[in-house]
């Protein structure tokens, strides 16, 4: 089918990545990066591993009193990941 008004590259790449599939795919790769903005630095330097898992985010940590502190912010921090990718990708974290 042939369009019969022009878009720029911007519009296509936009509407492109509107789409549910291809939003959570790019949320899910930038999931480190929204870790540790939602964490905040101390803590993402005690991260040891980051695990994602059918909407499930495990995540290693070194320090026993970082891992209790995350442990009971764990729904807070779901929902500002979840926040800051635009969608609901992040269910639960298990703190390990």
């Amino acid at each position: 089918m042939r369009r019969t008004k022009t878009t720029t590259i911007g519009e296509i790449l936009k509407e492109f990545f509107a789409r549910p599939y291809v939003a959570a795919k790019v949320a899910e790769g930038r999931l480190p990066e929204y870790w540790k903005m939602a964490v905040g630095d101390a803590a993402a330097r005690a991260t040891t591993d980051i695990k994602f898992e059918n909407h499930i985010l495990t995540v290693r940590i070194s320090s026993g009193v970082m891992r209790q502190e995350l442990f009971y912010r764990r729904d807070d921090i779901a929902g500002r990941i979840n926040q800051m990718a635009g969608i609901d990708i992040v269910k639960a974290i298990i703190v390990k």
